[in-house]
């Protein structure tokens, strides 16, 4: 018999207490998503930064590539540990010591006195992301149910798409802004006082969880997992930076073996009875295995166009960090107002609304390219508003209620477990946007420049919408 498959009637309770879970407060939900915010934000406020970073601390284009993947890929390789952990030792526990520790590595970051230190703590950073970000999911899906979870994972997706535009807008204001002499080292120390404010609430207003049915760390596939994503990853992060040396090649051609490797250990282990670290028992939800698959196209393409646009308007049409991020501030406007609507949207209609918001973001996409190719090199939030303000209304459909969809039917008492391996897929993707349209788009600028460039990848970009709305139409019709 295989005992790894928790019953979906499990819960995750209070430590110390055999009661029901207590019910997350108004002010605890706004901690944990006031807290998961940061990392996102994190992802995409150095994408303005760097010419500036590049410029003070004298750090190359390979470096600089570091400074935004060292920090992706800790992220992503340690998010299902980080959430396995949680479910053993208590979110909450992990919650508050992820949290602690991204403050102090925000501050190394702020601090930094070159580049390789700076790389360093961007390392550090995102592990403690990954130690923070998971207990959020895993804490809403422990203390909520019914409507109230429903409109907590709404106000978790919202957060999640504002953050990845906010993101890159706060991180052009502040480099402008140069608060006391500190230029681009405000995009990193801003985290500090916002991460003292959400540890002195998270102690008094987000309640201690752990799985009823802790599960022993799976040593090896921990390690296959993490081998796995960094021979895929690196490689696509680093290569083109690096001019594709032998080992990003080796590195690629390894990964489907490692991969191969990983399922079968956890395959092998969820059989016989055991924790593996991802078990494959539970793909078998139908809303987490294609909701999953749909978050992968999406990420690429968000994550993509962000680094893309934020190096077209600097370089290309010699936007400030400012004006560069302000650009996309009617896609964060749109989002916002959507997202808020979202709800009642998916009540009435049901999951209908992710391939519509497939086709808004599309329309969008392809109003920005034209708006590209008709007025470059004059390129700003006026010509971009159209374009900008459509996707965003179509994303706000798509990724709050995909993450809904995702850990709707995922045991209370796995919440860890299925928020990390969710959070993974999301990070992967975004990760993989900047390796693969990033790469694209500065391999295309000298032969074709800047404007040509960024119309074809945009053009590439809205190819992957059309997937992911195809996608979309194979969603469960509820949000569960």
């Amino acid at each position: 018999m295989d005992t790894s498959v928790v019953p979906v009637n499990s819960t995750s309770t209070p430590v110390g207490s055999p009661a029901a879970p207590p019910a997350l407060s108004g002010l605890g939900l706004f901690t944990v998503l006031l807290t998961a915010a940061l990392p996102l934000i994190d992802f995409f406020i150095v994408n303005v930064a760097l010419p500036t970073i590049g410029a003070d601390l004298a750090a190359s284009e390979a470096v600089l590539e570091l400074v935004v993947a060292g920090y992706g890929l800790a992220y992503a390789v340690l998010l299902v540990l980080g959430g396995r952990l949680g479910d053993l030792f208590g979110r909450r526990r992990l919650f508050l010591g992820g949290m602690a520790a991204f403050g102090l590595t925000s501050l190394a970051c702020g601090l930094a006195p070159d580049a390789w230190t700076l790389v360093a703590a961007r390392v550090a950073q995102g592990a403690s992301a990954a130690a923070m970000l998971p207990q959020v999911l895993a804490t809403i899906q422990a203390t909520t149910s019914g409507a109230r979870r429903a409109r907590a994972m709404g106000l978790y997706g919202a957060t999640a798409g504002l953050a990845m535009v906010a993101g890159q807008i706060l991180g052009g204001v502040l480099v402008a802004a140069d608060v006391a002499g500190t230029g681009w080292r405000s995009v990193f120390l801003v985290n500090v006082p916002v991460v003292v404010v959400g540890l002195v609430l998270a102690a008094r207003y987000v309640p201690e969880t752990r799985s009823s049915h802790p599960e022993p760390v799976d040593g090896l596939g921990t390690v296959l997992l993490a081998v796995s994503l960094l021979t895929l990853l690196a490689p696509l992060t680093e290569g083109r930076a690096a001019g594709w040396p032998l080992w990003t090649w080796l590195s690629l051609a390894a990964f489907p073996f490692v991969a191969a490797g990983f399922y079968a250990v956890e395959r092998r282990a969820d059989r016989r009875g055991r924790t593996p670290l991802v078990p494959p028992s539970l793909f078998a939800s139908v809303s987490l295995r294609r909701g999953l698959v749909l978050l992968v196209p999406f990420g690429i393409g968000f994550s993509g166009f962000m680094f893309v646009i934020a190096v077209a308007l600097q370089r290309g049409a010699g936007l400030g960090p400012v004006a560069a991020g302000l650009a996309l501030a009617p896609m964060a406007v749109a989002f916002f107002i959507v997202s808020l609507a979202g709800p009642r949207l998916v009540a009435r209609y049901g999951t209908r609304v992710v391939p519509v918001g497939s086709v808004l973001q599309g329309i969008g996409v392809a109003l920005m390219a034209w708006a590209a190719w008709r007025s470059w090199p004059d390129l700003g939030l006026v010509e971009l508003l159209p374009g900008a303000a459509v996707a965003g209304a179509g994303q706000a459909l798509q990724l709050p209620v995909v993450l809904r969809i995702v850990l709707s039917e995922v045991p209370a008492a796995r919440a860890g477990v299925g928020s990390g391996v969710t959070i993974t897929t999301q990070q992967s993707a975004l990760a993989l946007g900047v390796a693969t349209l990033g790469t694209l788009f500065l391999s295309l600028i000298p032969g074709l420049g800047m404007r040509d460039a960024l119309v074809t990848t945009l053009l590439v970009q809205l190819a992957g919408i059309v997937v992911t709305g195809l996608l979309s139409l194979r969603l469960p019709r509820t949000t569960g």
